[in-house]
């Protein structure tokens, strides 16, 4: 993998490896297909807008939004309580959109991609259920120093 020594050195800092850890990261050509897809991705925001809500405790509405960078949660941006149960399906979620961006298909193309709590709800004996869907959207503009 090609990368500028100030590349480098941005990655080691970033991730605090040592130089061997830095040599192993090189040499797995599976980091160059990321590195090279990495900023068009930065300049994309992975949206879950709650579709469905009722009962939810954590009190997500309809039109409530959790935004991505990449796999980081934007927390400034997100309700300002949010449910462990919603967050941990929005894994697969993400994950998803990034397998298929680093393929080079259109993540706004995922078949499935909606989620829900584990909360079934009071009708089946839980408290509230919220359903989620998923989208990518153009964001504002990156600077190649930023990514990474």
């Amino acid at each position: 993998m090609k990368l500028s020594e100030e590349a480098i050195t941005r990655i080691k800092e970033n991730f605090g490896y040592n130089d061997e850890e830095m040599e192993l990261f090189l040499e797995n050509p599976k980091n160059e297909v990321v590195l090279s897809k990495i900023f068009a991705l930065q300049s994309k925001a992975i949206v879950i807008e709650v579709i469905e809500s009722h009962g939810c405790v954590s009190q997500h509405k309809v039109g409530d939004k959790f935004y991505f960078e990449g796999i980081n949660l934007l927390t400034r941006k997100c309700p300002e309580k949010m449910c462990i149960s919603a967050l941990s399906e929005m894994d697969r979620l993400v994950c998803g959109v990034f397998e298929l961006f680093m393929a080079g298909v259109d993540p706004n193309e995922m078949i499935f991609n909606r989620a829900s709590c584990w909360d079934v709800g009071v009708r089946c004996g839980g408290w509230g259920r919220i359903v989620m869907e998923i989208r990518v959207e153009k964001r504002r503009k990156v600077k190649k120093e930023q990514v990474l």
